[in-house]
């Protein structure tokens, strides 16, 4: 078969893996071990997050030297990842020792971490946060234009895994909301005798008066079977 063939279908499976998993967590997680198998040069990778007030978190690595390359890219406020995200979409580099754009990350990289090359593929952009794949290579030059391109389509189905990931998880939150109010406004009608929609109503009343969250009041009388007091 040939080799770009047999990246294809390394990547169908990969995505269709990826699809199936249950949070963004284990989306990502799965993600950056599917890129070290299926990237010619990738010897290790990770998902990061910057934050507003471009603070790095690492929500995935396939290596624990990546949450160092990161931890670097934060102090030093440089590096192919916030590129990636500042600016370009994509952002590689052959040789991180000599790369003018990072004079003080590249080279600790390389001297401290043995990493020679990278590529760092935005994956999405939220109103407060922004996430990118970051593939690294021990290689000088370790990823071509054809592996540079493969890391790209890797990371759009990374990129649409995570969405869809992040879908189900809102949805679940918001059905546990829904299903936690709809116990508690039980508890008020067979507490007070109440009509559903009147039930329902002192429970909004409630948490406004106590300003607090009608979920969280929700969750207290659950859990306590009283109305609070204060």
């Amino acid at each position: 078969m040939p080799p770009h063939e047999e990246f294809r279908n390394e990547l169908a499976e990969a995505a269709r893996d990826m699809q199936d998993d249950d949070s963004p967590k284990e989306a990502m997680e799965r993600a950056v071990q599917i890129a070290t198998k299926i990237i010619p040069g990738c010897h290790a990778a990770g998902i990061c997050v910057v934050h507003r007030g471009e603070r790095i978190d690492t929500h995935a690595a396939s290596d624990d030297l990546v949450r160092r390359i990161d931890a670097l890219q934060h102090e030093l406020s440089e590096g192919p990842c916030l590129d990636a995200l500042r600016e370009d979409h994509t952002v590689a580099s052959h040789d991180l020792a000599t790369d003018v754009r990072w004079p003080s990350w590249g080279p600790q990289v390389v001297e401290q971490l043995g990493m020679r090359s990278s590529v760092s593929y935005r994956l999405y952009s939220t109103e407060k946060d922004l996430g990118a794949l970051n593939l690294y290579g021990t290689d000088v030059s370790a990823f071509t234009a054809e592996d540079i391109a493969d890391g790209l389509a890797l990371a759009a189905h990374v990129g649409v895994a995570l969405a869809a990931a992040q879908e189900v998880e809102h949805l679940e939150h918001a059905l546990r909301g829904r299903t936690v109010i709809g116990q508690a406004t039980g508890v008020l009608m067979e507490r007070f005798d109440l009509a559903p929609d009147r039930a329902f109503s002192v429970l909004s009343r409630l948490s406004q008066q106590r300003n607090v969250k009608l979920r969280a009041l929700a969750e207290e009388i659950v859990d306590t079977r009283t109305l609070p007091t204060s």
